[in-house]
């Protein structure tokens, strides 16, 4: 928080822009507490790929795991949809320790440190498959292997449409409809939490998306979006605040972190 201006701005940015309602005093308190948290995320990397399986489990709850195997009865696959909260790396931990899953992700541009996380993830999931290959996801879900998919970052105007996000129009991709109607895939939001005093993770499975997707790709997006905004809400601290999600505007609109 304090060596990073540039990541600090960002943050304020997008606090400042998807909770104007807030006092200033209750988003600096919230900043303060995702720094931290991001912090704790550092120490939780080495927790999930290096921990032995009995060490972990005790830290370990997951709740609706019923609705993934009712989900995978259908043999179709199932995506799992994760948003970027900082527990996502623990999170996927606790999973492994209930079923086998793809995680996709996207590179870093670092190749030493896209190294380095790559091996820790494929450590116990076997695989991990980049976002832009969507082959391999399609050739995981027909398997009828879980892929956790992860679409809520910005990744550009090519393969965006803007819809809202806490009242902004967001680059947003909106590959989950379509990846979901190529076999009729369930997609199944998950929801993350870190346990107050230490006891834990907790990782909440919820049911299979009703009537998606349709036949209208924007609503399906928006409604992803809307999604997300509700666990963010129940959870602002753990949000990946430090990401450019607003980086790509509409035409004509200026660069909203203009530092």
């Amino acid at each position: 928080m304090y060596l990073s201006s540039k990541r600090r701005k960002i943050a304020e940015t997008n606090l400042r822009l998807c909770f104007p309602d807030w006092t200033e005093e209750k988003r600096q308190e919230i900043l303060k507490k995702h720094f931290e948290s991001l912090g704790i995320c550092l120490f939780e990397f080495g927790i999930t790929w290096w921990w032995p399986d009995e060490r972990f489990r005790p830290l370990a709850q997951i709740e609706g795991l019923d609705n993934l195997h009712k989900a995978l009865r259908k043999n179709k696959g199932v995506i799992l949809l994760a948003g970027h909260f900082t527990t996502l790396e623990i999170i996927s931990r606790v999973l492994k320790l209930h079923a086998d899953f793809h995680p996709m992700y996207r590179k870093n541009n670092n190749r030493l440190i896209d190294h380095i996380i790559t091996s820790g993830r494929t450590r116990h999931t076997g695989k991990a498959i980049p976002h832009d290959d969507l082959r391999s996801m399609i050739r995981s879900l027909r398997s009828n292997m879980p892929v956790l998919y992860i679409p809520d970052q910005n990744f550009g105007r090519k393969h965006s449409i803007f819809v809202p996000f806490f009242g902004i129009q967001t680059a947003t991709v909106p590959a989950t409809s379509r990846l979901a109607a190529i076999d009729n895939t369930p997609v199944l939001p998950i929801v993350q939490q870190r346990l107050p005093d230490n006891q834990g993770y907790l990782l909440v499975i919820e049911k299979e998306l009703d009537n998606f997707p349709t036949a209208d790709l924007e609503q399906d997006t928006i409604r992803i979006n809307h999604l997300f905004e509700h666990q963010i809400r129940n959870n602002p601290v753990d949000y990946l605040w430090v990401h450019r999600r607003f980086k790509t505007r509409p035409d004509g609109e200026e660069d909203i972190y203009k530092l």
